[in-house]
This record gives structure tokens, C-alpha cells and sequence, in this order.
């Protein structure tokens, strides 16, 4: 009887463990690298509160999308944008829209990574901007739709407010692109920290 009793620990020890292991790996806050031409800045992502944004941005990244793209959209005491366009200006292919994570309880802060979309709620794709500042504005209102927070810089916030700083002018349509391209020249995933990191 002890023997059978300790043979359905066992089992149940490894059922267990077994559930236990993919809400760890989905907890964990992986760090990505991006390379810039005016330095490198690491973000860490939040893939509890934000799964899908966060699988999302590590797909393009393990695709190699973000290579050799710019921030082509730079505004001063607000926040710059990339993951979108080419240095001459040609837009990239992506894959279909996402669902908008904005009601996650992150907020739309200085350093935070969010993702660009248009007016439909739902139309994230590739493009994400850092907050240069704390915009509330930016944030879910009761009822409503705001811009998803997925993580956040935690080395490198120096090179984001030098790329802030840069000339701008318009190459129609676009306004606030930096008048010299600020190229991502390339982003890797850097870290997968366990769960709790």
C-alpha cells in the first residue's frame, strides 16, 4: 500500500510539473537587443501581461524583419516609431494584424515599448514606438481602446533620447522623419529569463 501511495506521488509530482512548465516559459520575460546606428538599446518584454503583442514582436524578430528598418517617425518630448520602412522608404510585408493587449494594466510610460497601429484598434502588426515621456493620453480609457504596452528599455535609454534629438522634416506623407536615416541594423533576442525575472 505505501509502495502504490508513493508511486501515485510520482505521478502526480510529474503532472504537475508538466502543467507547471509551459505557465513558466509563457511568464518568462525575454530581453531583445536592438542595434542601432546610434547605439544599442535592450528592451525587456512583459509576456505575462502582454502574450501576444510580446509573441508577435519575437516572431518578426526571429524573422530577421527589423534588420536594416528605421525609425521613421521621431517626435520630440513624445516618442519615436519604427519596425515599418526600409532607409528608402519602402514599407515591408507583414503578417496579419494582432489584437489589442492595451487593457493589460501597463501604462504608456517614459522608456515603454508599445505597438503603432492605426485607428482600428486591432491593426498592430510590425511597427512599435518608445515612449519618450509618460503619455496617459496613449493609454486604454474606461470603454475604449488605447496603445499596447509589451515591455520596456532597461539598457540604452541614453541612445533613445539621442535619436529623439535628431533632425526632422517631411517626406511626403510622412512628417517628423529624421532628415539623416536612423537605421536598426539588427535585432536579436538576447536573453529568455525564467519565470520572475
Amino acid at each position: 500500500m505505501i509502495a502504490l501511495r508513493s508511486i501515485w506521488m510520482h505521478l502526480l509530482c510529474g503532472a504537475l510539473l508538466v502543467v507547471a512548465l509551459p505557465r513558466a516559459m509563457a511568464q518568462a520575460n525575454p530581453e531583445v537587443e536592438l542595434l542601432t546606428n546610434h547605439g544599442r538599446i535592450v528592451v525587456k518584454l512583459d509576456q505575462e501581461r502582454a502574450p501576444e503583442s510580446v509573441d508577435n514582436f519575437l516572431r518578426y524578430v526571429r524573422a530577421g524583419h527589423y534588420d536594416g528598418t528605421i525609425f521613421h517617425r521621431v517626435i520630440y518630448g513624445f516618442m519615436i516609431q519604427g519596425g515599418g520602412y526600409t532607409p528608402d522608404f519602402r514599407q515591408k510585408p507583414t503578417n496579419r494584424p494582432i489584437r489589442n493587449e492595451s487593457i493589460n494594466g501597463l501604462r504608456n510610460q517614459v522608456g515603454t515599448l508599445a505597438m503603432a497601429r492605426t485607428a482600428d484598434p486591432h491593426s498592430a502588426t510590425a511597427q512599435f514606438f518608445i515612449n519618450l515621456v509618460d503619455n496617459p493620453d496613449l493609454d486604454a480609457p474606461p470603454g475604449k481602446w488605447g496603445y499596447a504596452v509589451f515591455g520596456r528599455v532597461v539598457q540604452g535609454m541614453d541612445v533613445v533620447n539621442a535619436i529623439a534629438r535628431v533632425r526632422t522634416g517631411r517626406m511626403p506623407p510622412h512628417e517628423n522623419v529624421p532628415v539623416e536615416p536612423v537605421i536598426i541594423e539588427k535585432v536579436r533576442i538576447v536573453q529568455t529569463p525564467r519565470s520572475g525575472n
